[in-house]
């Protein structure tokens, strides 16, 4: 069962490098880009098309690797190919199958599913490295329930992760765009918190450099705790200690957005030490945590 790959970028570099390593049969590259579709197939090992239709007609799984806004017009140029029959996946974290319309109807007999790798993939060249240790989420419009494991399901998709030794978890439709905020916020935005962060250390004098260098190790031993422990184990701070002036000492020194970021986390914060101290009393913390909208 040969895989191709539509789209040469860093997520088709990396899953085409990850799934050869692991004795996934790979067919090659098509890419508008002829020259990215050949630098693709020299790192992987694997062929070069010029034709679309030759990649179809080599691969039985076919990932569409694009850009989000270009997966809707591959789907379009599939479908007047002779595409039947075939696996059909894009590699978008926040669209869903659905954007292969009509993928299922008799002229085609086709399977089509949305793919991610819950893993920020930033190089071409380096990122397949990290996906041993990557879960991937698997949604399909045929899909129905809640969201649910590898183990219940054994079609040909979760043999390729199963082989690779890769965790499963099988998304519906509709909880895609949800799914994908969730990893932006523990992505993306986690850089968004280390800035602002860096920032008000910089007002205190650090540089730029050591701000971050001394963020970046805090940061990682903290989140590191959450291997083994919940998140309101792991909590300390003023916040889960109910000290109600150091709070409103840190939101009367914070000005703009930054006093924002700090009261809405806070807020979040005051959630899980709720849990963890059900004896104790936030109700003041709570109070001093309400915007000038909740009062």
């Amino acid at each position: 069962m040969a895989v191709g790959f539509i789209g040469a970028g860093k997520v088709g570099f990396s899953l085409g490098r990850y799934f050869s390593g692991h004795s996934i049969k790979v067919s090659g590259y098509y890419s508008r880009n002829p020259k990215s579709a050949r630098e693709a197939a020299d790192f992987t090992g694997t062929g070069f098309y010029a034709s679309i239709d030759d990649l179809i007609r080599d691969s039985k799984v076919i990932f569409i690797t694009t850009p989000d806004d270009a997966i809707g017009q591959i789907w379009e140029q599939l479908k007047a190919a002779n595409i039947c029959d075939r696996i059909v996946c894009h590699c978008s974290g926040v669209l869903s199958s659905e954007i292969f319309s009509d993928i299922s109807a008799p002229r085609y007999r086709c399977r089509g599913y949305s793919i991610h790798p819950l893993l920020a993939v930033s190089s071409r060249l380096d990122s397949y490295k990290e996906l041993s240790n990557t879960l991937f989420t698997i949604e399909s419009s045929a899909n129905d329930g809640a969201a649910r494991h590898s183990e219940t399901q054994t079609d040909e998709i979760d043999a390729i992760f199963c082989a690779c030794g890769n965790q499963v978890i099988h998304l519906r439709p509709q909880d895609k765009a949800r799914y994908h905020a969730a990893a932006v916020m523990a992505s993306n935005l986690v850089l968004g918190l280390a800035q602002t962060a860096a920032e008000e250390l910089q007002n205190c004098g650090f540089s730029r450099k050591d701000a971050l260098g001394a963020l970046v190790p805090f940061m990682q031993r903290n989140v590191a705790h959450l291997e083994n422990h919940t998140p309101e184990e792991v909590l300390t701070g003023p916040v889960e200690r109910g000290d109600v002036q150091t709070v409103c000492t840190h939101l009367e020194t914070l000005v703009a957005e930054n006093r924002e970021i700090y009261r809405l986390l806070s807020g979040k914060a005051l959630g899980l030490a709720k849990k963890k101290n059900p004896e104790r009393d936030y109700r003041d913390m709570g109070e001093r945590l309400k915007s000038k909208e909740d009062v």
